[in-house]
């Protein structure tokens, strides 16, 4: 099931888009075949995101097709619900994938037929080096390798050595299949790469049928050929494998074992700041308790953006403003939550929300005297309807509405001082009851009753302040989230561990008090609340059926981001 994303907004040129146009323009394709190929290894996070964005967007603005490939290689660091996860990432994001979800190990045969073809042409051999050992030999960037002392071996004695590992025969790591290569070569991916390691391990499709597994390097380019891959796009990180890419294929391709040769082209990743975008250390943040699971509203994973409030064509606004290129896209939050903001602005009803309440008593509120009014969910939104903002003697206002001392340019309300209230009365307050400790207990104050959805006579009321009926509003429980990081770069910092810059008011649990509108919110409905930010109701947590509302803050209303 897929989430239908309207994106009205025109694509933007880039380099790959141009290779794109010259390869259907001079027949070279005729169709395109991009594919997102993820490893089940964790949840996707914001990075992610613009690999989606642009392998199912240009193959959308094309007329091409995506794949969806897992890349289950390495079966001790996956599992189902990684895969479950990411599909239905993709899917809540807007875009629907080529087919049936493919997987590497669907190609786990073919690959090792291939391995025992390159040992047949003299260019793979197994290698008894120890990964230690490997590394000396290996050499450095400014000195050549050495070949191993197995590189020798005869095609006959790699061909047994190879089927001896498929059987089990040695233990994990004893013994590795290399690419004969050239260990001289200035490209260290070409210095005899290996392709095949011994690894005892439960895998999550294929059981234990294989105890040997290819390598990500062997296997990403020959799965890209075998499903027709046109444009073979990654992040930059692996440009310097591409040699190693072109190589395995073109062996193969040549020799007519392949259907195609594919083109891999490289953009830089996305680096959002304040936050982290490696797999391994946010799994790190999940398993040490430093949040509440991968779905985290503060986690830059998809699915803790989604729980955060963000939308989907928000994001897809976000990533298609950073663009693709091969320079470095290191990005601030504020570009994300202005997508977000103006992705919400029109598309969600605004209502009254008190998250800090002082009570106001309305001492000459008189019953059946007093009037409510009716007002627009949404001021240029006639569609999305009308509540009954009812006023009650009782109200609670915000805290910081009210300055009994009030500081210089103060335009809220204060002692003897007069505000409208949103939708209702202009009002005064008249007096202050405090508490021993001299905390503000309640305010009283008196309605004007002139003006009901009018102007005062002979003043001007310069202040606007929300408020709720404190004996019909809804009690909420509301989240309110801020950046999890207090360093830009939480995992570049010299000398330190990116866990000594988690934010400690990251996440500040508050209760609060809404409008009555809402008594029926369903999970994942989302509001304004008037002049205070955008809010989702949670996606688990908020049962109103059962007088539950827990409420996650997505947003505020602007930009307060420290520069």
């Amino acid at each position: 099931m897929t989430n239908k994303i309207e994106n009205n907004i025109a694509p933007v040129s880039n380099f790959i888009r141009a290779i794109i146009e010259d390869d259907l323009n001079t027949g070279k394709h005729s169709q395109i075949i991009t594919r997102f190929p993820p490893e089940p290894n964790g949840y996707l996070h914001v990075g992610h995101a613009k690999a989606i964005c642009h392998n199912f967007g240009v193959a959308e603005d094309f007329a091409g097709l995506c794949n969806l490939r897992f890349d289950d290689t390495n079966p001790e660091k996956e599992n189902d619900e990684y895969v479950r996860s990411i599909q239905a990432d993709i899917a809540w994001l807007g875009y629907t994938w080529n087919g049936d979800v493919r997987y590497a190990s669907d190609y786990f045969d073919k690959l090792y037929q291939f391995g025992e073809w390159f040992i047949e042409q003299g260019l793979a051999y197994v290698d008894d080096l120890n990964a230690e050992e490997m590394r000396e030999y290996r050499g450095t960037l400014t000195r050549a390798g050495k070949d191993s002392p197995y590189r020798a071996r005869t095609v006959a004695e790699n061909l047994d050595l190879f089927r001896r590992m498929r059987a089990g025969e040695f233990a994990d790591g004893a013994k590795v299949l290399r690419l004969k290569i050239d260990m001289s070569s200035p490209n260290m991916n070409l210095r005899d790469p290996a392709i095949y390691r011994i690894k005892r391990f439960h895998h999550i499709r294929t059981g234990d049928k294989w105890c040997i597994y290819p390598m990500y390097d062997y296997t990403h380019c020959i799965s890209d050929a075998l499903e027709s891959i046109t444009h073979s796009c990654c992040s930059l990180e692996f440009e310097d494998h591409r040699p190693l890419y072109d190589w395995v294929v073109d062996k193969l391709f040549s020799a007519g074992l392949l259907p195609a040769r594919p083109r891999q082209i490289e953009f830089s990743r996305l680096e959002l700041g304040y936050t982290l975008t490696s797999k391994r250390k946010l799994n790190q943040l999940v398993n040490d308790g430093l949040v509440a699971g991968w779905d985290d509203p503060r986690m830059p994973t998809i699915s803790g953006m989604r729980r955060r409030g963000y939308t989907a064509a928000g994001i897809r606004l976000f990533i298609q403003r950073c663009g693709i290129s091969k320079s470095p896209n290191h990005v601030d939050v504020p570009m994300l939550e202005t997508a977000i903001r103006e992705d919400l602005e029109n598309s969600v009803p605004r209502i009254m929300a008190v998250l800090k309440p002082i009570k106001l008593v309305l001492t000459n509120f008189a019953a059946g005297e007093t009037g409510s009014r009716e007002a627009d969910f949404h001021p240029q939104h006639p569609e999305f309807g009308k509540r009954l903002c009812e006023l009650t003697q009782e109200i609670y206002i915000d805290s910081d509405d009210f300055q009994e001392v009030p500081e210089k340019g103060f335009q809220r309300l204060t002692l003897g001082g007069e505000v409208r209230l949103r939708h209702s009365y202009v009002i005064k307050c008249d007096e202050i009851i405090k508490n021993v400790d001299g905390s503000i207990a309640e305010l009283r104050g008196s309605i004007d009753p002139a003006t009901l959805g009018k102007n005062p006579e002979g003043r001007k009321v310069k202040g606007v302040i929300h408020w709720v009926s404190a004996t019909k509003a809804l009690k909420a429980e509301v989240r309110l989230y801020e950046r999890l990081f207090t360093e830009l770069q939480p995992d570049n910092v010299e000398g330190h561990d990116f866990v000594e810059f988690i934010n400690p008011d990251s996440l500040v649990v508050i209760n609060a008090y809404i409008e009555p509108s809402i008594a029926n919110v369903q999970p994942e409905d989302r509001y304004q609340f008037e002049r205070v930010g955008y809010f989702v109701a949670d996606r688990y947590d908020c049962d109103a059926k059962n007088g539950r509302l827990v409420f996650n803050k997505t947003v505020g209303l602007r930009d307060i981001w420290k520069k």
